[in-house]
């Protein structure tokens, strides 16, 4: 089945579509990003002589899940791609103009030219527990906030507030936190993978949770590696003929989330996992700097939360050591 590409670029309240035609014309759109505004834009489309299409837009939120659900139910092929490759592919065409009509349309030229990998919706129970764990942040982060502002407190009476405040987001972080437990244990399948998750040393009950939330099945996965690089985990190197020999960094394209659930952990392992922390020693004894270290004691974490997810069998330091860690 022929089908003609549809570039989104997702907003708040509004999508904004471009139809890219096989003859190279295209046609722009805006619609309300709602329930009412998918069914215009099917509407839209069968206007147009439109049945299939393979529509593209960023992963920047939660904005576009429900239209990418929606074009996904109907039968449609979606991709959800990095915003940093959209930003190369425009910056590579040289577009000097940034509005939504014409970032659709730049989506939409790099869905033609580049053809990205289709994506399909996580499980329902994946989708949840994603959520709880996006709430769980927010928390955290407005009461980190709070402790911030009591420090600075001008008055007395501000004060108080803050501290009625930081009581309420503490109670509610226990809440979420029990309600994030409770959502695994009604799930035999993600409370069989937090159990293989936690017993990797410095892997504890929040860390798996966030680890499950946002890679949802290690089936979409082929090796540890292409996990290591969807986290943004692996080396990027910058080195150019004689002169330019860079310091090698974490490339950083890829989920953030997943990195920052990585790092204490990974400095929790360096004490407590005894491939990790001969990971730590070795790269140290190299006089190799904390950082990139604490990098590569992250992906040597990962690593390992591949192979038992994979392998289906809980950690074990003293058999099948290379198996859990191949890939």
């Amino acid at each position: 089945m022929d089908r003609n590409i549809l570039g989104i670029d997702v907003g708040k309240s509004t999508i904004h579509v471009c139809l890219l035609f096989a003859n190279g014309k295209s046609k722009p759109k805006a619609l309300e990003n709602s329930p009412q505004g998918y069914q215009d834009l099917l509407q839209w489309l069968s206007h147009n002589g439109v049945s299939a299409v393979h529509a593209c837009l960023e992963a920047t939120g939660s904005y576009g899940n429900g239209i990418a659900r929606f074009l996904y139910e109907q039968g449609q092929i979606v991709s959800m791609v990095n915003p940093s490759r959209i930003k190369g592919f425009a910056i590579s065409e040289m577009t000097r103009t940034k509005t939504d009509s014409v970032d659709a349309r730049v989506i939409a030229r790099f869905c033609q030219a580049l053809k990205p990998a289709p994506w399909h919706p996580p499980a329902p129970e994946i989708e949840q527990l994603q959520a709880l764990m996006r709430r769980l942040e927010a928390l955290n982060q407005m009461l980190q906030q709070e402790n911030n502002r009591q420090e600075v407190a001008p008055t007395q009476a501000v004060q108080s507030s803050i501290e009625e405040h930081i009581q309420f987001l503490e109670t509610a972080i226990t809440k979420t936190k029990e309600l994030i437990q409770e959502h695994m244990n009604q799930h035999p399948g993600l409370k069989s993978q937090r159990d293989l998750l936690t017993s990797i040393p410095g892997i504890g009950e929040q860390t798996a949770a966030s680890i499950l939330a946002e890679i949802g099945s290690i089936a979409g996965f082929e090796s540890a590696r292409q996990l290591a690089a969807y986290s943004g985990l692996t080396p990027k190197e910058r080195i150019s003929g004689t002169s330019v020999r860079g310091k090698t960094r974490l490339s950083r394209v890829g989920n953030s989330r997943l990195r920052k659930a990585l790092f204490m952990p990974a400095l929790t392992a360096t004490r407590c996992n005894p491939f990790v922390r001969d990971l730590w020693e070795r790269l140290i004894s190299r006089g190799k700097a904390k950082m990139v270290v604490v990098g590569a004691a992250m992906r040597k974490l990962l690593h390992l939360v591949f192979g038992v997810l994979k392998s289906g069998k809980p950690f074990d330091p003293h058999y099948g050591a290379q198996h859990l860690v191949e890939g």
